[in-house]
């Protein structure tokens, strides 16, 4: 039961950051670039955290601890820049798609870790997420794409996917014993970081355009930031990275659904059958079978 309960707050993690897909494309069609909406998004979530941070529970941590929190918010930070980038390119069905690599390569990394093949229940949910993906993505809306001319943005998408499996991994892993609301201030810090230094976004020069996007900014900071931040932060300590990885796949079915909702997009009976494997997938590991025990016979 308890591995369900910190399953679930994964789970509305991976949903949130599906709905922050769309509020990403409503911010592409107001001009926005993908450094200006990853830097702002992180920018006004630090700031939220750093405020509930003041009235929560603060312990003290070492350098080393600090470098890790920093590590993971690089890698979440990097999987937006990456996707982002990658959706410049190539069609949104086959970026989706080489995100969606996380899903094995997250299993692959437990394995290393462990030094473990992973459990037939684990295999098997990963074939259901890969059938769900290639439907619910649209992979085949994408008619006469040619991959070979296409390689940067398939790269993109692919670098996506292995930040965003190391994001779900290390999340589990680092500073365990600090408070929920510290170790998300400091990967929040980690992902502005790194916005900030490499990417330098086009606010910094104009401070007064912080201000204009500010609505846009606190919607996007709570959805692709602050909530998949907390959620995993609480969750992923609790279950095997592995786990954490297939019910991360949620955030695919929730991008669709928020898509149908807030832009209005359509969705086809071949992307619902999708959406429905992946589901199927999500639930595996969370079904625990029970050896069947004869009843003993008296008299």
């Amino acid at each position: 039961m308890k591995q369900l309960h910190y399953s679930l707050f994964v789970l509305l993690g991976a949903c949130s950051y599906g709905i922050h897909a769309s509020i990403v494309k409503i911010g592409f069609a107001q001009g926005f670039t993908v450094t200006e909406v990853t830097g702002i998004q992180y920018l006004y979530g630090v700031l939220i955290l750093f405020l509930a941070f003041l009235f929560g529970k603060k312990v003290k941590f070492d350098v080393k601890q600090l470098a890790s929190l920093f590590g993971v918010g690089i890698f979440l930070s990097l999987t937006g820049i990456f996707y982002g980038m990658s959706l410049a390119r190539v069609p949104a069905s086959i970026a989706v798609v080489m995100l969606f690599q996380f899903t094995w390569i997250g299993l692959l990394i437990e394995a290393v870790y462990l030094k473990k093949i992973p459990s037939n229940k684990k295999l098997l949910s990963v074939v259901f997420l890969w059938a769900g993906t290639l439907l619910a993505g649209g992979i085949g809306s994408a008619s006469g794409f040619r991959w070979s001319e296409n390689i940067e943005g398939i790269l993109f998408g692919f670098l996506g996917s292995i930040t965003f499996a190391l994001f779900i991994f290390f999340s589990g892993k680092v500073a365990q014993g600090v408070p929920t609301l510290q170790r998300s201030l400091f990967i929040g810090i980690g992902g502005l970081l790194t916005v900030f230094i490499c990417f330098q976004p086009s606010f910094l020069k104009e401070p007064v355009e912080i201000v204009n996007m500010a609505g846009f900014g606190l919607v996007v900071a709570l959805f692709g930031m602050i909530l998949p931040i907390v959620l995993f932060a609480i969750g992923t300590p609790h279950l095997d990275s592995s786990i954490s990885t297939i019910v991360g796949a949620a955030e695919l079915p929730a991008a669709i659904i928020a898509a149908v909702i807030i832009l209005n997009e359509s969705v086809s009976e071949l992307q619902l059958v999708g959406i429905l494997l992946i589901l199927i997938g999500i639930i595996i590991p969370q079904i625990h079978f029970r050896a069947h025990r004869p009843k003993k016979q008296y008299g």
